[in-house]
């Protein structure tokens, strides 16, 4: 059977899975459609939430991000999974234990304002959509090599799938779409890396093939790499930073607060029966997430290195980088290479008319690198490959089988479509039970509260779409954005509201305005006002990175920093705490007595 049709018959079957589950699982009471009625077990919890967490980011741009950067690449990994565990030791059992529906419910009844909902809403509304952009641009990426369609074209039929399963189940059918999008998608990221862990080291774990000796030498995996990439002017592969110091920690503390205050997650532990099954999903979540994370070095470095092996044959084989003979011919190059061009992620243009490609680093300060490269007559790097394709073009790289190049197709959708349908679930109950039910219409009924949340799930799958058809930059670059805007805007509201009984609602308003605009600010400086091109204005704040050096994917921190000291400040000028919502937060700090999840006001 040929490659394509393969890949449309494990994609067919996986969607039909999803949508079927959807059908079976329909939700038909506010309380399914929003918390799955609140009886999901622990396990099957972890699962979703696993799923729900670990987007098109995690499964398709993140090990190219690393790929790309190196050992810089390791602030995702740090970030993503200590954001997580922050989040289930300081934040999920407590708002478990409070038994409301949404964060802005939390933060509207622990701040006693509805003006304080009302601002956690559009807090959500802007880092949840920023999101679903990064999924839309990875779910092009996959259709369109995929499906053999345009990257627009896949957008627009992931828009359907999604609407699809998301409207129909609410909290209910996505909970077990997510299940098994997660099955799916584990075996789709694992079983490529264990082929070609086999393959470059003859160790079938790929955790322990990365340290393990590159086959028919008598170096390490790593080090070949480090020698590969340094001889063709590239940096050190095991040392290389993202930027400064400052921006590297700056970057993984945003990602971390960011995972930590992302609604989508969050409404995760509220389809559980109680705080004890919270914690314990919390954990089996962890460990579920622990086997793609502590697999993506691996792949990332394999893919990198196999990757340069198929453009110049010496890197396996031995001998100098350089030799005429050693870059292959353009006419000679993979089948995969050609797919992949027709995507426009991967470009090859012969600049010294050779009719063979040369790829390496042509701006390296390295002076024995531009050296070489100018006695072989190279006149500039042929080729450029998108980092987002990395993954999903890794077994193709290798040579793998058509089921597993077929298999990761379906494991790259099913990651970008699961995290979609959890945003657009967080996106769905904010507008329609926070700010129609909860401020506008307080008497709708709860047909109408469902129709609602429906509407608002069409108008963000349309908007994301939209946005997602010219994104701000990779897929993992965008996520990096939305877990900033979460961090400077929904954290410390959360934070305070948990562990600070004298936090006013004046106070946790100002912060969190002052935390999302701060950020927004410094973000539509560098990328364009609501993500649209053309509408930059790096001058008016001194230029790219002009505040210490730090990217506007890492300027999150910064905002949450700002929005803590704010709400303090405003807090000791205004009136104090009500006496009642004292006794309220500090009754959820017990960790006895946690009540059903309700939605009510």
């Amino acid at each position: 059977m040929d490659l394509q049709t393969t890949i449309y018959i494990f994609v067919g079957l996986s969607f039909a899975l999803y949508i079927g589950i959807a059908i079976w699982a329909r939700a038909g009471s506010t309380s399914e459609f929003y918390a799955a009625g609140g009886a999901v077990g622990p396990k099957m919890n972890g699962m979703a939430t696993a799923a729900d967490w670990m987007s098109a980011a995690s499964f398709i741009s993140m090990a190219g991000l690393i790929s790309n950067m190196g050992y810089g690449g390791g602030l995702f990994l740090m970030g993503w999974t200590g954001g997580y565990v922050l989040l289930a030791m300081l934040l999920a059992p407590y708002l478990r234990k409070f038994g409301k529906f949404t964060v802005p419910q939390f933060i509207g009844d622990r701040f006693y304002s509805k003006s304080a909902s009302t601002i956690a809403v559009i807090c959500l509304l802007t880092a949840s959509i920023t999101y679903i952009i990064g999924q839309m641009t990875g779910v092009g990426v996959a259709f369109s090599r995929f499906l053999g369609v345009s990257s627009d074209t896949g957008i627009y039929v992931g828009m359907a799938i999604v609407f699809a399963y998301a409207v129909f189940g609410g909290m209910k059918g996505i909970t077990y779409t997510q299940v098994a999008q997660y099955v799916v998608l584990i075996f789709a990221y694992t079983i490529p890396a264990i082929f070609i862990s086999l393959q470059l080291t003859g160790n079938p774990l790929p955790q322990l093939g990365l340290g393990s000796g590159f086959s028919g030498t008598d170096m390490s995996l790593l080090a070949k790499l480090d020698l590969v990439v340094t001889d063709l002017g590239f940096g050190k592969y095991t040392t290389t930073t993202a930027g400064s110091t400052l921006n590297m920690f700056m970057y993984t503390l945003s990602l971390m607060i960011g995972t930590a205050g992302l609604p989508h997650v969050i409404m995760r532990f509220f389809t559980v029966p109680s705080v004890k099954d919270a914690r314990s999903s919390a954990g089996w979540a962890l460990v579920f997430i622990a086997i793609l994370y502590t697999t993506a070095p691996a792949v990332a470095a394999m893919a990198k290195l196999n990757l340069h092996g198929t453009v110049n044959t010496a890197v396996k084989a031995g001998g100098d980088l350089y030799a005429p003979e050693a870059s292959i011919k353009a006419e000679d190059r993979p089948d995969w290479m050609k797919r992949w061009e027709k995507t426009g992620l991967l470009k090859f243009t012969d600049k010294n008319g050779d009719g063979r490609i040369q790829y390496y680093n042509d701006a390296t300060k390295n002076p024995d690198a531009k050296a070489k490269a100018e006695a072989a007559g190279w006149k500039g790097n042929e080729l450029t490959v998108n980092a987002d394709i990395i993954v999903l073009a890794n077994p193709e790289i290798a040579l793998l089988p058509n089921w597993v190049i077929a298999l990761v197709a379906a494991g790259g959708l099913a990651a970008a479509l699961s995290t979609a349908a959890g945003l657009l679930m967080a996106i769905s109950a904010a507008v329609s039970h926070d700010l129609v039910k909860g401020i506008f219409a307080p008497g709708i009924s709860e047909k109408g509260e469902l129709m609602a949340g429906k509407i608002s799930m069409a108008v963000a799958i349309v908007i994301a779409g939209w946005l997602g058809l010219n994104p701000p930059g990779f897929a993992a670059g965008t996520v990096a954005l939305a877990f900033g805007i979460a961090a400077s805007s929904l954290f410390p509201a959360i934070m305070m509201g948990i562990f600070s009984k004298k936090m006013n609602k004046e106070g946790a308003m100002a912060g969190m305005l002052a935390g999302l605009l701060i950020t927004l600010f410094y973000v539509f400086a560098h990328k364009g006002l609501f993500f649209v091109k053309g509408t930059e204005y790096l001058s008016m704040i001194g230029g790219a990175n002009s505040f210490f050096g730090i990217t506007p994917e890492a300027f999150g921190a910064v905002g949450a920093m700002l929005n803590f000291a704010v709400a303090f400040v405003v807090a000791k000028v205004t009136s104090p705490v009500p006496h009642h919502i004292e006794a309220m937060v500090e009754a959820v700090r017990v960790p006895r007595g946690s009540s059903a999840v309700t939605g009510a006001h």
